[in-house]
């Protein structure tokens, strides 16, 4: 979800909305449930447990032809940077390896690539549905400090020096930790707003814009091991707000209306999230994620890394979006063999679209022939 795993369905409470309610986010501590039986093309070669798999022809993919493919092209790159490194059931070398012979600029040659190079399976669930749900996520962008301040006083932590040894599983609650003073020390960053602290937890990773311009990239560390459960359905559940006041500015007054009770709400979702420093938005796979090329996807369903074809529509719209996508990422939330969170990148107008996208859609895993 950047994860990461992820926090991903999904600005701040479109987040609360959509990842509060379906609680996504990505780091990775699912196996592979993908297994690959031989390196042909038929349809029974390749199987899951949650999802079946059918050879079908390019043209069965709506849209392929119109996708700009350079645009997924470095994403592709970057899946191969890691798949080139792992002991996989599917053998992807081959195919990274013509990679190198492709410009990256020619959108029709890096078509005929992998039309030359990979088979495309429709994808479909368990129960023989080829339809299933696509949310978005995003990663946060917020204003911040590397020190306590008057403005900014809500601290984001790193991992408890005290549980690298032995680690508690599962650990205290969102609640409990706060008061624990186990954290005391591990401040990371400082920002404003626990309901931004809040939204950079559920999506595993986010950006902190320092008071000198500086920008502070943050990662997932690691986690309580609490179960996530959702602080919108909180409000919903207490008839504080309604559904359709179950958006980011809906949540968000609520908050501003009930300062003296945002904690309250925070502490119904026991989960709490820690952070490192990284470098670029790193997903499950390991690689940094590609904004609108990349998605989190289940891992009992498909090889992370493998290019699929997504087929769904923009939020609150019937326009189509339909792309070439890597699987880069996982989350707690993205489970089913026809489900994906699709990553918009960062900032406010990314979490505007992450927060409103729950879409129905298909999906084609590309093998390798």
């Amino acid at each position: 979800m950047i994860c990461k795993f992820k926090f991903v369905v999904l600005s701040v409470f479109a987040i609360l909305l959509t990842s509060l309610i379906a609680g996504c986010s990505t780091p990775p501590t699912r196996g592979a449930g993908f297994r690959s039986s031989s390196s042909g093309a038929s349809p029974s070669s390749y199987s899951s447990s949650i999802a079946s798999f059918s050879a079908v022809s390019w043209q069965a993919l709506p849209g392929w032809q119109e996708d700009d493919l350079s645009q997924a092209w470095p994403a592709w790159l970057k899946s191969c940077d890691a798949l080139r490194k792992k002991n996989s059931e599917i053998n992807w070398r081959p195919v990274c390896a013509q990679a190198s012979n492709v410009s990256s600029r020619d959108a029709q040659s890096i078509r005929k690539y992998f039309e030359s190079n990979f088979q495309a399976y429709e994808i479909r669930t368990s129960s023989g549905s080829d339809t299933g749900l696509i949310t978005g996520y995003y990663e946060p962008v917020i204003s911040g400090s590397l020190t306590r301040t008057s403005t900014y006083t809500v601290p984001l932590y790193s991992y408890p020096s005290a549980w690298r040894k032995s680690k508690p599983n599962p650990g205290p609650t969102r609640a409990e930790l706060i008061n624990s003073g186990v954290l005391k020390g591990s401040e990371i960053a400082w920002v404003q707003d626990p309901v931004e602290a809040a939204s950079m937890q559920i999506q595993g990773s986010g950006k902190i814009r320092l008071e000198d311009g500086k920008i502070m990239q943050l990662g997932f560390a690691g986690t309580n091991e609490q179960p996530f459960k959702s602080s919108a359905q909180w409000l919903l559940d207490r008839k504080e707000i309604t559904r359709s006041e179950a958006t980011m500015q809906g949540i968000s007054q609520w908050a501003k209306r009930n300062p003296e009770r945002v904690n309250e709400m925070l502490n119904a979702n026991p989960r709490f999230v820690f952070f490192k420093e990284t470098f670029g938005t790193v997903g499950a796979l390991g690689v940094s994620l590609t904004s609108e090329r990349s998605i989190a996807v289940d891992p009992q369903a498909m090889p992370l890394g493998a290019p699929v074809f997504l087929a769904t529509t923009k939020p609150l719209s019937n326009q189509s979006l339909q792309k070439l996508v890597m699987a880069q990422d996982t989350g707690k939330a993205i489970v089913g063999g026809v489900r994906a969170d699709y990553y918009w990148g960062s900032g406010d107008s990314a979490g505007e679209m992450a927060g409103r996208m729950k879409q129905n859609g298909r999906m084609w895993l590309l093998l390798p022939r």
